[in-house]
């Protein structure tokens, strides 16, 4: 009788693929899946009973900002509790390495943390320090744009000498060394709009030698969107390098109701290159406060503050009220600060969700101290709220676009599918329960319906707890497959 150290029996496994379900069994060795079927016939020291629920790979958070959190928080516990085997952070032209600051972090470098949580100079000992903290959840990296950028400019609202983008080409080729999937940028950002596409494209270029991906945060994504996914896109064209829109929308209430026009020109580009793109299931956005973003028709709650941290939680229409200015001279006083904006069509997020090149991210904040519920509940969310309740689309598909789907985009080598050989990643959901309770007055706030994760093979959480144990990566870069 062959043994395993793990059998989840009679389980209806979701295998990533987006195929059918089939009812069968699970076996994990080590850090692998040694059998898929009918795998009765093991003798396992743990037996697990699978039914009446699902068995799917862990999921990819392929969008979000937990680079210092890896490290800092490793049990990971937003993550773990909704299904996340992994994140790939770097996100929106902001990664923890390749960082030497010169005083405070620059918006929304802030993001990540204050100053003493930057300490890795190189993305070599980021690795090491990923390493040395073991998490709970997988890690992979990009590199941020702006955070090259703030390595070597004096300051950001310019663009780059061409001595300084050859500094910025030397820490990146280190960091692709290194295993780093590729790099991001946050062009929307004061700190990087300044950057024209030949500074991008100059670190873009060293990519497709490494087989490495562009994900970016666009230079905008109100009125001017269409302009700005043809930048991106040009970019990757002229690199020969695949390329993710980041948190793809139509934001401002001017900007509702263009989605379409927006999927048609990635489907368009889809034709012609590799892109995709990635979206989180609600309709509103956080990120720092920033005051071309101020529109008294949007609601905007204060998530922190520097100058006045009591109006954390307070929307700034009360703050202007309270202090009898206009909410632009409000959002002035408060900075720095974070802010949730409520200011996406449900119907147009919907939309983007639905279209068969989407990913899910949370973009999740976990240094808020009231953040966006995205941090807790996507993944849940998705499965839950759009598949089984709206019906958006199959759960096979949700679970597709959280698990082989990026697998794919981003190289993530022997992950994302339920296969003999490949990393144990797993999640067991009830699927009929399955849901996610944070919301934007009660945030944190882990989900329903998460009945046990295995991350490498290592059992992190069962029954709404953390089991206390650790099997968490980095997971260098292999060639993507988008």
């Amino acid at each position: 009788m062959p043994l395993c150290d793990t059998l989840i029996r009679n389980a209806h496994i979701m295998d990533g693929s987006s195929g059918e379900p089939s009812v069968g069994d699970v076996a994990i060795e080590g850090r692998h899946i040694c059998d898929v079927g009918s795998a009765s016939d093991y003798d396992a020291q743990q037996v697990i009973d699978g039914s009446g629920h699902v068995l799917a790979p862990g999921f990819i958070d392929v969008h979000t900002h937990d680079d210092t959190n890896v490290i800092r928080t490793p049990d990971m516990l937003p993550k773990l509790s909704q299904g996340v085997t992994t994140v790939i952070v770097g996100n929106c032209g902001i990664s923890a390495a390749p960082v030497q600051l010169a005083g405070v972090p620059p918006d929304p470098m802030n993001l990540l943390g204050t100053a003493d949580v930057f300490r890795y100079p190189t993305f070599h000992s980021y690795v090491e320090a990923i390493q040395q903290a073991q998490p709970a959840v997988n890690v992979a990296a990009l590199v941020g744009h702006t955070s090259l950028r703030n390595n070597h400019m004096d300051r950001l609202d310019r663009a780059a000498t061409a001595a300084e983008i050859e500094r910025m080409q030397a820490q990146l080729s280190e960091a692709l060394d290194n295993g780093a999937l590729g790099l991001s940028s946050g062009l929307a950002y004061l700190s990087a709009n300044a950057a024209p596409t030949e500074e991008v494209l100059a670190l873009v270029g060293m990519l497709a030698a490494a087989g490495a991906i562009y994900t970016t945060h666009m230079r905008t994504e109100t009125e001017g969107i269409l302009d700005a996914m043809n930048e991106a896109f040009r970019i990757g064209r002229q690199a020969s390098v695949p390329v993710v829109i980041s948190h793809l929308k139509c934001a401002g209430i001017a900007n509702w109701g263009r989605s379409g026009e927006v999927l048609h020109a990635l489907d368009e580009a889809r034709a012609a290159q590799p892109v995709g793109c990635d979206c989180y299931p609600y309709a509103a956005g956080s990120s720092t406060l920033d005051l071309r973003q101020v529109d008294e028709r949007v609601e905007i709650m204060i998530t922190w503050c520097e100058p006045h941290p009591e109006m954390a939680g307070r929307t700034l229409a009360q703050i202007a009220t309270s202090w009898s200015v206009e909410q632009i001279e409000a959002a002035r006083r408060l900075q720095p600060a974070g802010a949730i904006y409520h200011s996406i069509s449900e119907e147009d997020m919907r939309r983007i969700l639905t279209h068969p090149a989407t990913m899910i991210g949370s973009d999740g904040l976990p240094n808020d101290p009231l953040p966006h519920p995205r941090l807790w509940g996507t993944f849940p969310r998705v499965l839950g709220r759009y598949s089984r309740e709206l019906k958006l689309f199959p759960m096979t598909m949700a679970v597709h676009k959280m698990t082989g789907m990026p697998a794919a985009r981003f190289g993530l080598a022997d992950r994302g599918l339920i296969k003999q050989g490949y990393c144990a990643d797993l999640v067991l959901f009830n699927p009929e329960t399955v849901r996610d309770t944070a919301t934007f007055i009660s945030p944190i706030s882990p989900a329903e319906g998460i009945a046990a994760v295995w991350v490498n093979g290592v059992l992190s959480y069962r029954e709404g707890a953390s089991t206390g144990q650790r099997g968490g990566r980095f997971l260098p870069r292999q060639s993507p497959q988008i």
